[in-house]
């Protein structure tokens, strides 16, 4: 006999929706035909004509339904009312008699008409709002179990992918500024999609995937929708969490479903976003063979291995931990090119700020390069939020335009909040933060290699800040030397040197700045080879780059102890360089603490000039 096993929790049986609705139609046609009327009539008390017509003489019969071949009547019973039946007889004068009797009277004809109303009264009303109710109920049922959207219960395996049909004005390149590489790389599938012939003459193909990497908020959605743009196809736009489903292989299904849609709207392009959700590495262990993600990504890798690149269907993906990815989603045929969207440089933040700008109104003396050179390390979306405070700021100002100072500001609320209006600190506390800030600032002036003070503030800020000292450099640096380097260690500890030398006591306020010389001057002897003792050999390894970086160290517990040893030492060493130029310089010291103690805000230049100038503070 033949034989086929059954998988655990699956029903061979799988019958149709409308089977269900078909068992309840039957349900009903029974009831109303043979069980309500059999219930109706066991209700009603059978009587003779006589009896009937007594109960009318004596004023009982309040009611009278006369029909062709009965009469149905109200009969009052020691204060109850009962119903009646009686069979009709011909009696000519039973209508004189109802009347003498005061009885309602209803004469009931049965006509096709009154038979339809019963039909659809019956039956058919019945049946439509069973039906109306019942896929009402089951599609908010599978809605709440995850597997909503148009169709119910229908929608399981359905990829919920994003559809931006094919549109001449959606976003192109030039609304994507300080990103002229990725653009570049990105222009050759454009022009593939467009002119697909010419690159099949000579026997190349297209690649069938590209890998967007970067850090958070560098525009690489933004770039994936300007090359369904340019190219004008549909865009399919799906995050990796979108396949992720309680049930193992709805996952597995949903990009099956996609990549079916996407065939069948060839030309076209389909993007993956934060792909690292369901294409992370997998684990050597025996038991993930029935995770769902790891099931996704399995059809994710068959479907890019089945699909005909020469359709004109194209893969992109984004992410900001390529480092985590699956290798197999990684080599030639899948992903063959990987294109990096990283932070724009000088040129670069100055074009999106130009692009942004365009939405709101500026005062034309606005001069973005200067914006641009404060605004280091930033990001796509921080400029645009840069653009969108400053905005805001004219408003509060009540100003229809946004000047070169909103932006200066709104470079600060990006970078440390906006300033904390309600924190007054007391005499000797604005005071200490004076002298640290000053300390900072003065320490970075006074060594050679360090970059400019841009602004120095004494402010409270929401992000916890006292304070702040705002270094720019004036080009562009790609590479920082060992000197640079303990330059910013001596910077930093700048701050407490000035509060030890001048009130002779320490405050919590340098809490940052010591991380921030610790991390400088571990990263220095563990990875960037800077020490005579461990020479070029790494001890600590980095991952995540893009997401704040993670590190580990990899060395024994005895070379970690003297790795701190050596740490120890490097940020002492600057500690005490910091207290030298400080003790030096100490009448400058007195001089620009008092005068940002009552200004609370200075900037680079008026810092220089008060630097460079003769001192009217004698000692």
């Amino acid at each position: 006999m033949d034989f086929k096993p059954k998988r655990p929790g699956h029903s061979p049986e799988k019958r149709p929706l409308y089977v269900y609705y078909l068992i309840a139609l039957a349900v009903i046609v029974v009831l109303n035909m043979f069980v309500l009327p059999a219930l109706r009539e066991r209700s009603i008390q059978k009587t003779d004509y006589t009896t009937f017509l007594e109960s009318v003489e004596d004023g009982k019969v309040k009611r009278a339904e006369i029909q062709e071949d009965s009469i149905l009547y109200e009969l009052t019973k020691d204060d109850e009312t009962v119903f009646c039946k009686t069979n009709r007889v011909d009696d000519p004068l039973l209508v004189e008699k109802l009347y003498k009797a005061g009885t309602k009277m209803e004469a009931v004809k049965a006509t096709n008409n009154s038979l339809l109303i019963s039909i659809i009264g019956g039956y058919l009303v019945p049946i439509a709002i069973f039906l109306f109710l019942g896929r009402w109920l089951s599609k908010k049922m599978m809605e709440s179990m995850g597997g909503g959207g148009p169709g119910g219960m229908m929608s399981f395996g359905k990829s919920n992918a994003k559809v931006y049909v094919k549109s001449s004005t959606g976003i192109k390149f030039t609304d994507v500024a300080g990103e002229d590489e990725a653009k570049e790389l990105l222009t050759e599938i454009v022009d593939f999609l467009h002119n697909p012939k010419k690159y099949t003459e000579i026997g190349a193909k297209m690649p069938k995937g590209a890998l967007l990497v970067g850090p958070p908020g560098t525009g690489k959605t933004l770039l994936a929708k300007a090359v369904a743009g340019e190219a004008e196809v549909p865009f399919f736009s799906i995050s990796g969490s979108e396949f992720v489903e309680m049930f193992v292989g709805m996952g597995a299904a949903k990009v099956r479903d996609l990549f079916k849609q996407a065939n069948e709207k060839a030309p076209c392009i389909v993007f993956i976003d934060e792909i690292d959700t369901i294409g992370k590495k997998r684990d050597g262990s025996g038991f993930s063979g029935n995770d769902e993600r790891e099931q996704t990504l399995n059809q994710l890798l068959t479907e890019m291995d089945g699909f005909d690149a020469s359709k004109g269907v194209v893969i992109l993906a984004a992410t900001n931990r390529p480092d985590s990815l699956d290798p197999a989603l990684l080599r030639p045929g899948r992903f063959d090119r990987r294109i990096p969207v990283e932070l724009p440089d000088q040129k670069g933040r100055e074009e999106i700020l130009r692009v942004h700008a365009k939405n709101i109104k500026i005062s034309e003396t606005v001069q973005f390069e200067t914006i641009a050179r404060a605004a280091v390390g930033a990001s796509g979306a921080d400029l645009a939020n840069i653009v969108n405070e400053a905005a805001l700021r004219a408003v509060r100002d009540g100003r229809k335009f946004a000047t070169q100072a909103d932006f200066e500001e709104s470079i600060d609320v990006v970078i440390a909040g906006y300033q904390k209006k309600n924190r007054v600190l007391s005499t000797k506390e604005k005071l200490i933060v004076a002298y640290h800030e000053i300390g900072h600032a003065l320490v970075a002036a006074k060594q050679t290699e360090s970059a400019p003070v841009h602004k120095i503030t004494i402010i409270p800020r929401t992000s916890g800040a006292l304070g702040y000292t705002m270094q720019v450099e004036d080009k562009e640096h790609f590479l920082m030397t060992k000197e640079e380097l303990e330059n910013k260690i001596a910077t930093f500890t700048g701050g407490r040197a000035a509060e030890e030398l001048i009130f002779h006591s320490i405050t919590t306020g340098a809490s940052n700045d010591i991380e921030q010389a610790t991390k400088i001057a571990r990263a220095m002897i563990s990875r960037y080879g800077m020490s005579d003792e461990f020479d070029m050999v790494a001890m600590e390894h980095m991952q995540n780059q893009y997401l704040g970086g993670d590190s580990s160290l990899s060395c024994s517990s005895e070379t970690q102890t003297i790795l701190d040893q050596k740490v120890v030492e490097l940020v002492k060493t600057q500690h005490e360089k910091a207290k030298a130029i400080l003790e030096e310089n100490i009448i400058k010291l007195h001089e620009l603490a008092k005068y940002l103690y009552e200004h609370e805000t200075i900037t680079g230049e008026e810092f220089m000039d008060i630097l460079n100038k003769p001192s009217n503070i004698e000692e």
